[in-house]
């Protein structure tokens, strides 16, 4: 059925940048849509024994009220796929994901968030949603022009600009300059560098040199400095680090003399900050599977005598660490886009920890988990969702949980404003399609 058209009528949306739709009786998933719209379709993917159909709107018969022209003129059906809803008004685009959020804890944990809504990060991006992106991999053609790859393909869009990158990231030279014997080409725009950083990335699968970029985090006055592989993880919106930070200590609310984990720790960003709050008579274990991400913590938290870092899968760590009698009173959990899984869950609840916050990059994974921690004992207590990556269908996710017996009167503020596995993440965005295409309406 690729290249058929037809018009149909756009419903709710669904996780992953998409409308839903139906044509003859089957679920349509279309891309550049959104919700009210009637609008004509090209299918993109799928069969006449598929359950379901993807698609893109070539055509918009009745437009949305929050449609608007998309500022990238590569956006579009067919062009670059690094974003999903350039044609949304910014404020609906946030309104659409505080519905998927909204959606995938009803339906995967049984939770009513129903109050929730998406608050931007403060600075840049935050109104235009534009020039926030300091890391970005850009792919390279046979011919050795740099840019994005289109959506769900290897197929390479070669552009003159991205406008949610910031500035230091095009004034880079990367998108003028010719990669021959490239596929691809990493590029950094640091906040304690003067000049963004470029990282070649070799046809034969090596890469050039992956220097060291310094990442600065300041709020209210506590101030840090990271040292963080130019590859290797870091938040891309240049307030996301500060101000989930920030978020995780005031919903922990750690005191003195308090034992803490920082797990999936990365380069030990909220270790620092549990570290300062629990103080010299507290202690804090921070647990990271990537060497180099290991070997940056250490560096980071070596003036904090009261941080241990350890390597190793978080499971096999936390097991290990529970038969030597550690106590935990916050944990901070930041997983892979997979979720932490049951696991790890129980391991955490077993600790019996007065609270935990979860920093989440994917809400049906984050659903999931909570779903188990409620069977374990631990309630959503609170949760606010950060607009990390405008024009993108990714949202993130901080919620609170706290055992059942503490926080039975407790409930989900609804008056609230605003990557260990990556062939398990794709599992996981091929259940929730076929999911969302059984319950569309």
């Amino acid at each position: 059925m690729v290249g058929t058209e037809a018009e149909l009528e756009v419903g709710n949306v669904g996780h992953g940048g998409f409308c839903v739709g139906r044509l003859d009786g089957r679920v349509v998933f279309v891309r550049h849509s959104l919700p009210g719209e009637r609008v004509r379709v090209r299918i993109t993917e799928g069969g006449t024994g598929d359950r379901f159909l993807r698609a893109d709107a070539v055509e918009v018969l009745v437009a949305s009220p929050h449609r608007v022209e998309p500022p990238c003129p590569y956006a579009g059906p067919g062009r670059c796929g690094g974003c999903d809803w350039q044609h949304a008004s910014l404020p609906h685009q946030r309104e659409l994901k505080a519905a998927v959020v909204r959606e995938q804890l009803d339906r995967l944990a049984g939770l009513d968030v129903e109050g929730l809504v998406v608050e931007p990060v403060e600075g840049t991006g935050a109104d235009d949603g534009l020039g926030w992106r300091t890391r970005v991999e850009f792919a390279v053609t046979a011919e050795g022009r740099a840019g994005l790859r289109r959506h769900r393909s290897h197929e390479v869009e070669v552009v003159d600009d991205c406008l949610i990158a910031t500035r230091p990231v095009i004034d880079s030279g990367v998108l003028a300059t010719s990669w021959d014997g490239c596929s691809g080409v990493d590029v950094v725009d640091a906040s304690g560098l003067e000049e963004a950083v470029l990282v070649p990335l070799h046809a034969d699968g090596t890469a050039g040199a992956d220097p060291t970029a310094l990442e600065l985090v300041g709020f209210e006055d506590w101030e840090h400095g990271f040292e963080v592989s130019a590859r290797g993880f870091w938040q891309v919106h240049p307030g996301a680090a500060a101000t989930f930070l920030a978020e995780v200590v005031e919903l922990l609310d750690p005191v003195e003399g308090e034992h803490a984990l920082d797990l999936y720790c990365g380069v030990g960003l909220f270790a620092a900050g549990l570290s300062d709050a629990v103080g010299e008579s507290g202690h804090v274990l921070a647990v990271e599977a990537d060497a180099k991400a290991v070997d940056h913590a250490l560096d980071n938290l070596a003036e904090h005598a009261n941080v241990e870092v350890r390597q190793g899968r978080v499971d096999a760590v936390l097991g290990q660490a529970a038969r030597g009698g550690i106590r935990a009173d916050v944990v901070v959990l930041d997983p892979p886009r997979s979720g932490a899984g049951r696991r790890v869950m129980g391991q955490i609840t077993q600790l019996g920890p007065r609270a935990v916050a979860y920093v989440a990059c994917d809400p049906s994974a984050l659903a999931r988990d909570l779903a188990v921690a409620e069977e374990l004992g631990y309630l959503l207590t609170d949760l606010r969702a950060f607009d990390a990556f405008p024009m993108t269908s990714h949202v993130e996710c901080i919620a609170l949980l706290e055992p059942a017996g503490e926080a039975a009167d407790a409930e989900v503020d609804e008056d609230a404003e605003g990557d260990e596995d990556a062939e398990g993440d794709e599992d996981a965005e091929g259940d929730e399609d076929e999911e969302t295409a059984r319950r569309a309406p």
